[in-house]
């Protein structure tokens, strides 16, 4: 069966869907700092084009090179983007409300406002821009489910929510009611984006190929990061053999690069910058090979758009034969090696090859400008090789085929080396041309894959006014508020206070004022003569405690079920001091994680250091009162 991009002959019909794209590629912010609504895809044509659509942005992204790029030294080849997911709108007004009024006792109509909000910052998610202010964009969004997550999915019951999310290459839909799917697709989209922005860097500078490094590691460590953390993907572009090939592919390209900069920053023709230019190239060749063999693979070949798999593999073979030309240029063009450069051209040559080339030692190779003509004239008609098979490849694709500057790229560095074989190539050669040994690849610099940064975008709780999540969250039940009217004795109200937002009822003095009350170990103290006290800080319920007069205080509190006397406290105290911990071995989506309170925060590492203030000094001695605990 033919791939989906080869169906149409010309692919008109989806010319102008890529100019829509292509507009979102290019423009800033609208309705919100970092969205683009006019970057989303018309989900009114076939879903089977949108392979053919990404490729046309590629084409799109990458013809601004201008003519004079592609006869230098220096010459961008085309990397491949990759497309955002899509999303359908999600109304999440009505579940969440029902879930407020049912779990936290609150009315659900008060929270519209935060509510709506939500759904804006997701609506706004849906067409980021294709810039820095996009990558914001997704991750503000990523940050703040994490709340969600804890303030509204409890570990035993769905919300009843499906996120409904299409496949980057096929447009195949998917759903789930676990909001890691909806975690991972923002998680692959900042990634995408990363390829974008990577893509579109102009490389014929030194800025730009810094940035285009950057987006390209990036994009390799948000994809290693969802591989790492996500298992059981109902889509095909975040299952484990595609998150595989992608991480793959973007270090490839980010290798690219790094040859690309070789080029510009060493602009010096000596002997050993020429075999550094080649064995860079030949790591390039290694790493597009591994993904060509990626790609190839069941469970992705099938997948993988057939003009990706081509542009892969004629890359391989692009730099495969660069790696021996420089090699040529190298023996033919530098002269040869006097008595005092020998030793260290003789070093940087011994571990060129991966086996040594037959003929004379090495001091008389090095030495011999005829033998060095024999070996660089093997290498150059193994690089016409090479030139030669990228071209055929290429030749198999329709839609590389139209991709005029790639053609040009191939035709100009077939051409190059044809003229420099020619201009090395004597009459009077009788001597039958060898097979050049391969170059041994080696890069100075190894590509480094950069997991998310999620605390670089700092956001704030939503629905901070339901209360601390230490206590009030989706995993925890408390019994209904408890108002209680507290008159002060002559020791005090007759309880001990500990830590705060919320302050806990640590002890309570039998047969004091509080116990006849019906107060008791590990309630939680969340309002004080109407005054809501959930994240009031110690020493501000201790002062409105003492502001009591003779009438007395009325004490809103609540108890956590399963959680009797201290035992609220010591969970608190655990849960504050394990704070910064990080769940590595959980899997988000595995039906296990559903039924676990772990999955809470899987995808995510975040740090929350404890608030708790130094406590307040109040009160008289109680003999037991423990540590950082005060009577009142």
């Amino acid at each position: 069966m033919m791939p989906p991009e080869e169906e149409s002959p010309d692919g008109e019909g989806n010319r102008d869907n890529a100019l829509v794209l292509l507009q979102g590629l290019k423009s800033g912010s609208t309705r919100k700092q970092g969205c683009d609504p006019f970057a989303q895809t018309q989900r009114s044509k076939l879903q089977h084009r949108r392979a053919r659509i990404n490729q046309q942005i590629n084409k799109e992204m990458r013809m601004r090179a201008g003519a004079e790029n592609l006869f230098s030294e220096s010459i961008s080849v085309p990397m491949i983007p990759l497309g955002l997911k899509e999303t359908k709108e999600l109304d999440l007004l009505a579940p969440l409300k029902d879930f407020i009024s049912e779990h936290y006792g609150e009315e659900g109509i008060l929270f519209e406002k935060e509510i709506k909000e939500f759904m804006e910052l997701r609506q706004a998610m849906r067409t980021p821009s294709r810039n820095e202010a996009g990558l914001e964009l997704l991750m503000e969004y990523y940050n703040q489910l994490y709340f969600l997550d804890s303030r509204f999915f409890p570990p035993t019951k769905s919300l009843g929510v499906y996120f409904h999310w299409y496949d980057s290459l096929t447009g195949v839909p998917s759903h789930q009611r676990a909001l890691a799917f909806e975690k991972g697709s923002v998680l692959f989209n900042i990634g995408a984006l990363h390829t974008q922005i990577g893509a579109r860097q102009d490389r014929a500078s030194l800025p730009g190929l810094n940035q285009a490094i950057d987006a390209f590691q990036k994009a390799a460590g948000a994809f290693n990061y969802l591989k790492e953390n996500f298992s059981n993907a109902p889509s095909l572009d975040m299952s484990a053999a595609s998150l595989n090939m992608l991480v793959r592919l973007m270090v490839a390209q980010v290798q690219e690069c790094v040859f690309e900069k070789m080029t510009l920053l060493r602009a010096q023709h000596d002997f050993l910058t020429q075999l550094q230019l080649a064995q860079e190239a030949a790591r390039v060749e290694d790493v597009y090979s591994l993904v060509h063999q990626t790609m190839t693979q069941a469970h992705v070949k099938d997948y993988v758009p057939f003009s990706w798999t081509t542009m892969v593999h004629v890359k391989s073979e692009h730099f495969k034969a660069l790696s021996h030309y420089f090699a040529a240029i190298a023996l033919c063009d530098c002269p040869a090696a006097s008595d005092a450069e020998l030793p260290e051209q003789e070093k940087a040559f011994i571990q060129f090859h991966v086996t040594m080339p037959e003929g004379p030692s090495l001091r008389v190779l090095l030495q011999d400008p005829e033998e060095r003509r024999k070996l660089g004239k093997a290498h150059l008609k193994k690089a016409i090789m090479k030139h030669e098979e990228a071209m055929r490849i290429h030749g198999l694709c329709k839609i590389l085929r139209k991709m005029d500057i790639l053609q040009e790229v191939l035709s100009f560095a077939h051409k190059r080396s044809l003229s420099k074989y020619s201009e090395i190539d004597h009459e009077e050669d009788f001597f039958e041309t060898g097979d050049a040994p391969d170059i041994h690849p080696k890069t100075h610099q190894k590509p480094e894959i950069k997991s998310p940064s999620f605390s670089q975008v700092k956001v704030t709780d939503l629905f901070h006014r339901l209360g601390p999540l230490s206590v009030f969250s989706a995993k925890n039940k408390w019994y209904p508020v408890r108002r209680v009217h507290l008159m002060r004795g002559e020791n005090g109200f007759g309880f001990t206070l500990r830590g705060d937002s919320p302050v806990l009822i640590a002890g309570v003095i039998p047969g004091g004022c509080a116990s006849e009350a019906g107060l008791k170990e590990g309630d939680y103290i969340i309002s004080v003569n109407g005054k809501d006290c959930k994240w009031s800080k110690h020493a501000e319920v201790v002062q409105l405690l003492k502001s009591t007069g003779e009438e007395g205080v009325e004490i809103g509190v609540i108890t956590l079920q399963g959680s009797e006397g201290l035992k609220a406290a010591d969970k608190k105290a655990a849960a504050m001091s394990s704070g910064t911990g990080v769940l590595k071995s959980n899997k988000e989506n595995s039906r296990k994680s559903l039924m676990n309170s772990k999955s809470a925060s899987t995808l995510l590492v975040w740090s929350k250091k404890s608030k708790r203030s130094k406590k307040s000094t109040y009160g008289i001695p109680f003999t037991t009162v423990g540590d950082n605990e005060v009577m009142y």
